[in-house]
């Protein structure tokens, strides 16, 4: 069924365009300026392409844009699905594997995230070294597809170092600070405790979010190099007085965003050939 969505996905892909992206990408909530600075994109709505989940949360385009960014192929996913809508994990399979299905080796993933950091503040940018998954799901429950990848995936190397290096060239390049860090992946949608931020906090956390695992997971079992950058909206709960809310990491995703931009373009104009 998976196999069979990906395909007649690409087929109708492959009718408006034959660009063969080298890098996808996943935007996250708030964080659409990035598909606007695509250029010549032919995009679809995930409603035309089989299989790909839809998702209803204010923030996401729910567009796929197939175009060039900084002079490289790419193909961008602007917004995702979560599970706390109801979508089975097993769905976000669909739009990942259509990615690799169309030609990328690469993945970066972007999500708005809560810092459980106090040195990383809200407007800041963090690359991903590493998860833990804490939303009791995994995509790749089920019977395992050996054509597309293992039935055990190691995920001791889930975020590429060579590619999280190149972030950290284009952050340096474009003076942008940009921080490391784990994230750790609840399923929402209700905020963390701050009972819940100590205790990740104790587990090696340095920001908590909602979506991004499960994708890593897909990508890196179809043999996609995986990126992730996390835009820092907020201070977890417990670290200050702010009350969340989802305007509110709409807001400061957006205002933060604009450095995302400025990093995600000089990484792809400085990545090797």
């Amino acid at each position: 069924m998976i196999a069979a969505e990906v395909a007649d996905a690409v087929t109708q892909i492959r009718e408006r365009t034959a660009l063969v992206p080298r890098v996808g990408m996943v935007l996250g909530s708030g964080l659409g300026a990035v598909a606007g600075a695509v250029r010549d994109a032919v995009s679809f709505a995930y409603a035309e392409l089989p299989g790909f989940p839809l998702g209803s949360v204010a923030g996401h385009a729910r567009m796929l844009h197939l175009g060039t960014l900084a002079g490289v192929p790419v193909a961008v996913l602007e917004g995702r699905a979560h599970v706390y809508e109801g979508v089975e994990p097993a769905a976000l399979k669909v739009p990942i594997r259509t990615l690799r299905a169309l030609g990328a080796e690469s993945l970066l993933l972007t999500n708005a995230a809560g810092s459980l950091a106090a040195d990383v503040p809200p407007g800041r940018l963090m690359a991903l070294t590493d998860h833990i998954n804490l939303t009791a799901a995994n995509p790749l429950i089920g019977p395992n597809d050996d054509t597309i990848g293992p039935r055990f995936v190691p995920m001791g190397a889930a975020y590429d170092p060579e590619l999280r290096a190149g972030l950290h060239a284009a952050a340096r390049a474009e003076g942008i600070p940009l921080a490391d860090g784990v994230y750790l992946a609840v399923t929402g949608p209700a905020f963390e405790t701050p009972a819940e931020i100590r205790a990740f906090r104790v587990l090696g956390a340095d920001a908590v979010g909602m979506s991004t695992v499960p994708e890593a997971i897909v990508a890196v079992h179809c043999g996609l190099r995986v990126a992730a950058i996390s835009c820092i909206t907020n201070l977890a709960e417990g670290m200050s007085g702010v009350l969340l809310s989802h305007e509110g990491t709409l807001a400061a995703a957006a205002a933060g965003g604009h450095d995302l931009a400025r990093l995600i373009s000089r990484f792809l104009e400085d990545l090797p050939a």
